[in-house]
């Protein structure tokens, strides 16, 4: 039989290079130097069920271009007796485009603890289970810990198969320091509750990382500005990977006023990163309040003047530290 031509995606060469059972196994390019290795105990339908368990394998997906799977994914997905998925029908779509057929199984937060007892049987009886969600790695704001936390406590193995991670993907190229961040998620979809999460995160000294939709992402920034200040260093990402990627930094008032010059600039999911805050001079520091008192008395204060001048300075209560100067006399 003549070869078959090779096909071309938008995203990934592939070529059909022999048969398995119902499948097409795929070539897909790999980095020079890189074999294949088998990250799995059997191949043939019959030795599905194992005194051996299974794996939980969280596999890593492309959060944009399917050239960026890696070739330990697709052996992983390839050969996974299940596949456990955020949305059945996205992730479908992504496998057959990658050219796999496996069977798969719904997992997202209003079903995750009643997968788990089912799961764990299918690993029990030597099945392999590999764990997707929708776009870049598992978990990371998606269901699956109380899944993960579950099976390892049960003595299951969880593997990793490492790969696109948008949190990191943005970092990597925001411009805004990257040694030390704070990955808040997604933010309250009310504003009022924005605002509070907001108060509670503007003195910390991470560049701040966030998960924002575009429909919301006006309103955030607005929030951001009247919490942070409009001169807060801040970047934001969209479509990464993708043909339109884009990566804006500037201070939070820019980056608003950027989003309304054009409203594809509202489009696709976003990560927002914003710098720390800046550093506050330190305090002069304080005497201690028996010093305190002790200093105000040699100037000529009254004891009740010098007990509400040192609460004000130190904190403490005007009446305890009047007391302690009058236990002081007593002492004298």
């Amino acid at each position: 039989m003549p070869a078959q031509p090779a096909t071309k995606s938008k995203a990934i060469r592939r070529e059909k290079v022999g048969r398995s059972n119902d499948k097409a196994v795929l070539a897909v390019p790999v980095a020079a130097g890189y074999t294949p290795q088998r990250y799995w105990k059997y191949r043939r339908p019959e030795e599905r069920v194992s005194n051996i368990p299974g794996r939980l394998h969280v596999v890593a997906t492309p959060i944009g271009n399917l050239g960026d799977i890696s070739q330990r994914a697709m052996d992983t997905l390839t050969q996974a007796d299940l596949v456990a998925a955020e949305d059945t029908r996205h992730s479908a779509r992504l496998l057959t485009a990658l050219g796999i057929r496996r069977p798969l199984i719904s997992l997202h937060e209003h079903n995750e603890e009643a997968r788990v007892a089912l799961l764990k049987a299918r690993l029990a009886a030597g099945q392999d289970v590999a764990l997707i969600s929708d776009a870049g790695t598992p978990l990371i704001s998606d269901p699956g810990y109380r899944l993960v936390r579950s099976l390892r406590l049960a003595g299951f193995e969880v593997l990793t198969i490492p790969g696109p991670s948008s949190l990191i993907a943005a970092l990597s190229v925001s411009g805004l320091p990257t040694d030390r961040f704070f990955f808040e998620g997604f933010l309250p979809v009310r504003a009022a509750a924005r605002r509070r999460r907001l108060a509670e995160l503007a003195e910390c000294d991470h560049t701040l990382v966030m998960f924002e939709v575009g429909r919301r992402l006006h309103g955030t920034l607005e929030d951001m500005i009247a919490v942070f200040g409009g001169a807060r260093p801040a970047a934001i990402s969209r479509e990464l990977t993708k043909r339109h990627e884009t990566t804006r930094l500037e201070d939070l008032q820019g980056l608003a006023v950027w989003l309304h010059q054009d409203p594809n600039h509202q489009r696709g999911e976003f990560v927002v990163m914003v710098g720390p805050a800046p550093s506050r001079p330190a305090r002069p520091s304080i005497p201690d309040a028996e010093e305190l008192l002790s200093l105000l008395r040699a100037e000529g204060l009254s004891a009740r003047a010098a007990a509400r001048l040192a609460a004000r300075l130190t904190g403490e209560s005007a009446n305890s530290l009047y007391a302690r100067l009058h236990r002081g006399k007593e002492h004298k």
